[in-house]
């Protein structure tokens, strides 16, 4: 496999920092440009914090944070502190970071890098709602021919909404950003509820976390210990879904995912549905395909993939 550029874009989130570290114990295929914050499950001074703090935790500080959007692009912010915790990475007591974000606001170093590299050399790994990425196209329209991929965490169609009854979590805090993207034309891949709910944390897979022996490894133990208990109590499942780390999985090993070149639209004034990801999986709407939409993961691989690969970090 080439090694890849990419940029991730994430609001952390415990599962967002098990992403992060997962990328970065990866160096052989992915090269990590830089992490831009977004608003979302913490707001935003929150997010810019604890992406210096993971970064700093994977002995990677010379990874540069640059702080992105603060809301959406037209509505009050919405978070989810009630799964996260007040710091969103609550469960691990990080030490204070090393170094600042950078000065740039993200949505212009966005734009920025892309315009200053060839076309197909970087790919978005987006983990949160996609409110940089919009504001980044709506700015500089140029930089969408720019872009090889944007593999985005985000939506759901049979296993409904996280969020509201049928919405998953980043479409809903930025519906009108997730509409600007699907139809940018750009090579979107979706990695949505569908399949992160097939990727159950259990404790013998965070156990193994634990059993790696590093600092990272306990980290990542004990960060999901406590955002699972939500999911938990919510799904009654054996263990509760992981959701963003199958976004650098599928750049990783895609071929233990399955997924469908479909259409896929946002629901932006539903009475109830505002954020569904209205995903024709059947193609009965005859609309042109703009999304590759993951449906399946053989968890065992992707769980061996993530241990393996926090396992390599300090």
């Amino acid at each position: 496999m080439a090694k890849r550029k990419i940029i991730i874009d994430t609001d952390p989130g415990q599962d967002d920092s098990v992403a992060i570290l997962t990328a970065l114990g990866s160096p052989e295929e992915l090269d990590v440009l830089a992490v831009v914050s977004v608003a979302g499950n913490v707001p935003l001074w929150r997010t810019t914090e604890n992406a210096l703090k993971i970064t700093d935790l994977a002995g990677r500080p010379e990874i540069p944070v640059y702080a992105g959007c603060a809301r959406p692009m037209r509505r009050d912010p919405v978070t989810a502190e009630h799964v996260h915790g007040t710091t969103g990475i609550n469960g691990v007591d990080l030490p204070a970071p090393s170094r600042p974000a950078e000065s740039q606001h993200g949505v212009d170093y966005l734009i920025d890098t892309l315009r200053a590299n060839d076309a197909g050399e970087i790919t978005l790994c987006v983990l949160g709602p996609i409110t940089n990425i919009a504001m980044a196209m709506v700015k500089a329209p140029d930089i969408s021919a720019k872009i090889t991929e944007i593999v985005w965490m985000a939506g759901a169609y049979f296993e409904v909404g996280n969020i509201t009854p049928t919405a998953e979590f980043n479409v809903y805090v930025d519906p009108e950003a997730a509409d600007v993207v699907v139809k940018s034309g750009v090579k979107l891949t979706m990695v949505p509820l569908d399949v992160t709910h097939r990727a159950l944390a259990t404790h013998e897979w965070l156990d193994k976390f634990r059993a790696l022996g590093n600092r990272c490894g306990a980290a990542v133990a004990d960060m999901l210990n406590f955002s699972e208990r939500f999911d938990l109590g919510k799904y009654g499942w054996v263990g509760a879904p992981l959701h963003d780390p199958c976004v650098i999985a599928y750049l990783l090993k895609p071929e233990i995912f399955v997924a469908r070149h479909i259409n896929v639209e946002i629901e932006l004034n539903g009475t109830y549905s505002t954020g569904m990801t209205v995903a024709d999986w059947w193609g009965v709407s005859k609309r042109p395909a703009n999304v590759t939409y993951v449906r399946d993961v053989d968890a065992d691989a992707f769980f061996g993939l993530l241990t393996e690969r926090v396992g390599r970090l300090p």
